[in-house]
Formats: C-alpha cells, structure tokens, sequence
C-alpha cells in the first residue's frame, strides 16, 4: 500500500504526478506556469484530467541561471500553501534537493518530497521523517545538480541503481519516513546517456521486484528524443510507448506533463492485465 498524505493507493493502481513548473526557464513549457494564475489553471486540468500528485517545482533541472534556496522557496511555498487550500485532498509534491526548501513547503502544506537528485542533500530524508512526508529516492548517477553527464559509463547501469535508490529508501525509513511513503525512481536521463535509460526502462521489473513504489519521469526526456530523433514537442508518442512498458514491467507513479493522454494508457494497460474492468462492455452481449 502506498500512503500519500491522505491517500491511500493500492499496490496495481497507477498513480499520476502531474508536473507544474515554477520555473521561467522550463525545458518543456519555457516558462507558462512561471506565473500564478497560469500555474493554478494547470492545477485545475491536471486534477480534472485525473493526477492524484501535483509536483511544484521551483528549479529547472539542466543548467541554466543560477537559483539559490530563498529565491527557490519564494517561487514554490506560497503556491503550495494556496493549492493545499484550494485542493484539500490532493497530494502535493515538491521536486526540490535542498533541505531549507523542504522544511518550508512541508510546513505550508506539501506532502512529498521529490528528490530527483539522488541524496545530494542528506539532510533533505530528515525533514521528510520530521514532518511525517514521503520521499521520492532517485538515482542520478552521482552527478551535481543542474549539470548534464559526460561519458557516463556504468558496469551494470540497473545494478548501481538498485544499490543507490534501495539504500537510499533503506535510510529514509531508518530516519523515520514512514515506509509506505517511500518510492524510488531510477531517474531516466539523470547521470545517464540514452543507453543506459533505454536498458533501465527494459529492467524495470527489478526495481519493482524490490517491493518499493516505482515512480517513473519519462516525459519528453531527451532519451525519448534522442531514440525517435524528435524535438522536445514531438515526443509524446515515445513517451506514452515507454509510459505502456513501464506500466506493464510494474510501475505505480508516473510524473508526467500530458496527464489525460497518460490516465488512457495506464488505464488500458491496467485492463490488459486484468486489474481494471471495462469502463464499457457491451461487445457480443446485446
């Protein structure tokens, strides 16, 4: 059972993350929810269209201008204490790898932390322990933040990533996180080249075999764009394949961009599997 602020999720119900950036300098939307109107709009879609998690993030990921904790912090706590007011039931994550921006938006209402750059700050586990929130464990193959890998090579890039996000989730609840509330994320095109994400979405099913939640961050990555040679706009389609796989392979969370295009695939692959009956089965019966 994965326990989320106050949801409670099934271990073979798919969960969406929707993702709301912060950000004036995004990769995918350049900047269109920067602003606070736009931003709760996205909120209300993304709701509406079916994402239990809204994931606020204040900081680009690749490079780009430098910001620092307050002016991060500025950019995400008073918006997630409007969206807990305005959403009361919906679980609120935060992308953030900095422990002062942790403690801030888990005092004005979030739930989740996600930290997608596997443990940089340790410090981070703690405030999630401390405020009774989740964490998402990532793996980004010990890169800094906000920078891009060089001639990453790996033995066995599935191996390191079970060694790093396990550990990582074995910490977090020796801290305290409660354990239902942990999810580990194998952090497609974080310290990785195209390969190695394409193998990692290939190996999922032992990163589910551990028994943690899986999250998955696939959307429009540059590995999708690299394998389909699209631009970011174009890369849906490669998306939603690899969204279709990952569920297949036992994937539970997906932080995504096109939340109603991904709530169809994980619902039909839910039904291929036998997990989710027909919203409609009239076929051979009148």
């Amino acid at each position: 059972m994965l326990r989320l602020g106050r949801r409670e999720f099934d271990p073979h119900e798919p969960v969406i993350m929707a993702i709301v950036n912060r950000t004036p300098d995004s990769f995918y939307d350049q900047g269109a929810t920067f602003r606070d109107e736009p931003a709760l709009d996205r909120v209300e879609q993304a709701v509406a269209e079916g994402a239990a998690i809204i994931d606020i993030g204040g900081v680009k990921a690749g490079p780009g201008e430098h910001v620092d904790a307050a002016e991060e912090a500025r950019r995400t706590v008073g918006f997630v204490a409007e969206v807990r007011r305005r959403h009361p039931g919906v679980v609120i994550s935060v992308d953030t790898w900095r422990h002062e921006v942790g403690e801030a938006v888990c005092e004005a209402g979030a739930d989740v932390l996600n930290d997608a750059w596997g443990g940089v700050d340790p410090r981070l586990a703690e405030v999630a322990a401390r405020h009774g929130a989740g964490i998402v464990c990532t793996h980004a193959g010990g890169v800094e933040p906000r920078t891009r890998p060089h001639r990453t090579s790996y033995e066995d890039v599935m191996e390191d990533i079970l060694r790093v996000t396990v550990g990582l989730a074995e910490r977090a609840a020796a801290l305290g996180v409660p354990r239902e509330s942990i999810m580990i994320d194998p952090g497609h095109d974080f310290g990785k080249n195209t390969r190695h994400s394409l193998e990692a979405t290939r190996r999922l099913s032992e990163m589910t075999d551990t028994g943690w939640p899986v999250l998955v961050s696939l959307s429009n990555k540059d590995f999708v764009g690299e394998t389909l040679d699209k631009p970011v706009k174009e890369r849906l389609l490669g998306t939603l394949a690899t969204t279709a796989v990952s569920a297949w392979l036992g994937a539970q969370v997906y932080r995504v961009h096109e939340v109603a295009e991904t709530r169809q695939i994980l619902d039909m692959v839910a039904s291929i599997k036998g997990h989710r009956p027909p919203a409609v089965a009239r076929r051979g019966l009148a």
